[in-house]
């Protein structure tokens, strides 16, 4: 199946909204479209991220990790502060400075980090990968290892790319089945347990599924992953549904939304016009329609 730089550029689209949309629930709670603030809305790290993944994708056609980590550290170093944690900041700077990254990716908090950041970032991959879960999996896991090298940060970002390909096939399962599929991507980790656990929770029972899985307050894959999947899995049809419903869990609602953004919008295939005029503009080349340079 050839890779789809369409469906890759939407998933970001949907990402980006996501994280600033999710981003505006840590200042203010708004209940309703009518009490959504104008804009722009700012995206944080994990568009910026997301956006050297792309670029990755679109000159390489998969993930070559040594670029990605080199693309990592000088957007780091242009914009860092965009909501970049303590640990990111510290490898991105490591890494900038001529730390190669297998050496330091492993030594982040002594065994490498379980963050939710390769998550964050990894829907797009799915984007490009389309009706492909197994490769997407795959290039997920490379491209979270190049800053989490803890099985379990690989796991959120196999787990998330393995759903954004089955979200943008034509003809995709939903609700608990969508889970079933994606869990085969998804090795044995706290993350793929969360996932299962997720199976179990009625579509309607969010107060079950933040306390039983999480909403990304550890800011941990096992912590945010699940609860993602869930809310994607049973709103596959209806973005701003998905979102809403994502943000009410609070926790970490920039990321929980970034990641049920970029996977809504391959199953959706529509973004409200609205949301993505308010976002704040991604850089030149980077929106939908718009070529990257491919060698």
């Amino acid at each position: 199946m050839s890779p789809s730089i369409d469906n890759m550029m939407l998933s970001l689209e949907g990402l980006s909204v996501g994280d600033s949309f999710g981003e505006i629930f840590f200042s203010h709670t708004p209940s309703s479209e009518d009490d959504l603030p104008p804009g722009p809305w700012h995206w944080t790290d994990d568009t910026h991220m997301a956006l050297s993944i792309v670029d990755v994708l679109c000159t390489h056609g998969h993930i070559d990790q040594d670029k990605l980590a080199a693309s990592f550290a000088e957007r780091f170093l242009e914009q860092p502060n965009r909501g970049y944690a303590g640990g990111a900041r510290r490898l991105l700077t490591r890494i900038a400075t001529g730390t190669k990254w297998r050496e330091a990716a492993p030594s982040l908090f002594g065994g490498g980090s379980y963050g939710n950041g390769g998550a964050m970032r990894a829907a797009p991959i799915g984007g490009f990968f389309s009706g492909d879960p197994a490769r997407a999996s795959e290039e997920g896991r490379l491209s979270a290892v190049v800053t989490h090298a803890h099985p379990e940060g690989a796991a959120g970002a196999m787990a998330v790319a393995a759903a954004a390909a089955i979200a943008a096939a034509s003809s995709h399962p939903e609700g608990n089945v969508f889970l079933l599929e994606i869990m085969q991507f998804v090795p044995d980790s706290l993350t793929r347990r969360g996932i299962e656990a997720a199976i179990g929770i009625p579509s309607d029972d969010l107060a079950q599924a933040a306390t039983r899985l999480g909403t990304g307050l550890q800011v941990s894959s096992q912590d945010t992953v699940p609860f993602c999947l869930w809310s994607a899995a049973h709103h596959l049809k209806c973005f701003a549904e998905a979102l809403w419903l994502t943000a009410a869990g609070l926790g970490d609602s920039d990321t929980t939304c970034a990641i049920v953004g970029g996977i809504v919008a391959l199953s959706s295939r529509k973004i409200p016009t609205t949301w993505l005029s308010r976002r704040e503009p991604l850089p030149p080349g980077f929106s939908r329609g718009k070529a990257i340079a491919k060698d």
